[in-house]
Formats: C-alpha cells, structure tokens, sequence
C-alpha cells in the first residue's frame, strides 16, 4: 500500500491517500480539493474515511463526495472491528477522548495506523474543545498502548512516530503504561 500525504488548508492537516493497484481511499480531506485531487489522478477513489468531524478534517469532504459519489466511513456507520473494501484491509478502533467520534484506523498488514488529533508525536490531541474528555482520553491511550511498537502512527497534523517511539517519549502515553 502507498501512502502519500497531502498536507491541506492554513493548519496544514495531514490528508492521507492510500494507494493499492489503482484504488485509493482518502482520510481526513481536511481542505484544497484541488490539490487532493491531483493526488487521486485517474485512480478509482474507493471511499473516504474521517478520524473526527472537525472543520479542518472535513473541508473538502462535501465536494469530494459529490464529485466521486462515494461514501464517507466515521463513527456514524462504523463499529470496533475489521473492516475490507477491495484490497484494503483496517480495523477501526474508537479512540475518544479529543472529540466523542474519533476513530482510529489500523491497517495490520502494513503496521500502519491513521491515528487523527488523538496522539501525535510526543503530544495528544486537545481535550478541551466541545465533546473533548480527558478521562476518555487515558483509556484510549491505555487501549492503543497494547498494540505492537513497530506500528507507525500517521496523525493529522505533523509527522509520523512509532508506537515504541511514544511509549518512551510522550509524557501523555507513558502515564497511562
């Protein structure tokens, strides 16, 4: 699986497009359709997958979906478990705690994990925003701590980290272990 990331809109969102043949899914077309576009090419754009609702998630989201008619996978029509479209293969695990919606997606067969605002590298998500829950925060790092550390973590905004990289470096993470 390709994995480009299209850094979007004035907070400079990481949206993800995987590539497998000549499919592709998008995550978090947070804004700059155009230039995500440019990134799907003549590719088969399978679906489109958030981590959270938040403005700078979802900017391009209604033009993309109307212009692919695809449909958009979150915490409303998604449940704890693994989920394939095509040759894709992902577990979706809820990871609450900077908003009520946010999702994870682990891709096991890559040891990839699309982790949104919930943990960057060295840092977590706000928990103060609306729907934001500090307490909800601790049991999704606690539940994302069990999983293996060569996973490498694709946030929403900055760069990639390993699971192991944040267990002995993020302040937040190592509270929880």
């Amino acid at each position: 699986m390709k994995i480009d990331i299209v850094k979007v809109g004035y907070l400079q969102t990481n949206c993800y497009i995987l590539t497998i043949d000549n499919n592709c899914l998008v995550i978090d077309p947070g804004d700059e359709v155009g230039k995500i576009k440019e990134y799907i090419g003549n590719k088969k754009l399978l679906k489109i997958l958030l981590t959270h609702h938040h403005f700078d998630h979802i900017g391009a989201l209604e033009e993309l979906t109307k212009e692919y008619k695809i449909d958009v996978l979150d915490n409303t029509n998604l449940e704890e478990k693994e989920y394939t479209i095509d040759k894709f293969k992902f577990n979706v695990i809820f990871t609450k705690g900077h908003t009520t919606d946010s999702i994870t997606y682990y891709f096991r067969k890559e040891k990839a994990m699309f982790v949104g605002d919930f943990l960057f590298k060295e840092g977590i998500g706000r928990c103060d925003l609306p729907t934001g829950n500090p307490c909800d925060m601790k049991k999704s790092l606690k539940k994302i701590s069990k999983y293996d550390d060569d996973i490498t973590i694709y946030p929403g905004h900055d760069e990639s980290s390993t699971i192991g990289y944040e267990k002995k470096n993020n302040i937040y993470l190592k509270e929880v272990i």
